[in-house]
């Protein structure tokens, strides 16, 4: 139980795993974990694209370890999770936040492109998950956060397959909170709503996109990393000690602004 002094956000002593962070949203994720304490493992495809996360977060205090990982690869993420295990002797903190995205009208969906994102986003992050809770099962203790969207709960054009695989972590994230509570193991979703990433910095380039989008969003601004933050730390820590199963919309409001727009139609 918590006393009046304790600090439930704080993460000092525990360790994260967070996948997809060399960049963007997930390297800020990082961040964030280590400036509340917690020791880190990083992953990408690409090892080498870690270097210079790393250093940031090693400026920040935090121990990190740098992993190779591709969430489309069952011996990758088995390989993965080992390393981690192997150096810090546990996982508290799974981040899934490795994913991708294919951008085209629902009529130019090719067989390959649906497998790419479902296979990432979807069963990719399931698997991680399965294979971190293996071990977070034996200390009886886990924060798993699934990275989702704003696409969890709205549909866009163009859209299919990511929406598809968000709306399918949404509905994993609440089979898993229901099936390992009893080991002590939270399970929830994180969705932000229109944040500029590398996935959709082509959309930000476009002229009068961002006012479109602000029109439509009801505090009137995309989100910046920093919007992420504290659902991040409360997810993460024990402050959520009895949440779990929810997924957690950090979207400024479109999704409920979505749901508005349909009624006045």
């Amino acid at each position: 139980m918590l006393t009046m002094n304790s600090n439930p956000f704080d993460l000092t002593g525990k360790t994260a795993l967070v996948t997809g962070a060399s960049r963007g949203l997930g390297l800020g994720f990082a961040k964030t974990l280590a400036r509340a304490g917690a020791n880190i493992a990083i992953t990408s495809r690409d090892v080498t694209s870690l270097e210079g996360p790393a250093a940031e977060l090693k400026a920040l205090g935090a121990e990190v370890q740098k992993i190779e990982l591709n969430v489309r690869d069952p011996n990758s993420i088995h390989t993965a999770v080992a390393d981690v295990i192997s150096h810090y002797g546990r996982i508290d903190i799974l981040m899934n936040n490795a994913g991708c995205n294919v951008r085209k009208p629902a009529l130019d969906v090719e067989w390959e492109d649906w497998n790419q994102v479902l296979d990432t986003n979807l069963r990719g992050a399931f698997f991680v998950a399965q294979q971190v809770a293996k071990h977070m099962a034996k200390e009886k203790y886990g924060r798993i956060i699934n990275i989702g969207s704003v696409t969890c709960v709205a549909g866009y054009a163009g859209l299919g397959p990511y929406g598809a695989s968000r709306g399918g972590t949404k509905q994993l994230t609440m089979s898993l909170a229901h099936d390992w509570g009893k080991h002590g193991i939270t399970v929830n979703c994180l969705a932000p709503g229109w944040f500029k990433t590398a996935q959709n910095k082509v959309m930000y380039e476009q002229e009068g996109w961002v006012d479109y989008l602000c029109e439509r969003i009801p505090l009137g601004r995309p989100g910046s990393p920093g919007d992420l933050e504290g659902a991040l730390l409360l997810l993460a820590s024990d402050a959520s000690a009895y949440i779990t199963g929810q997924t957690l919309l950090v979207d400024g409001g479109i999704s409920v602004g979505a749901v508005r727009a349909t009624l006045e139609q």
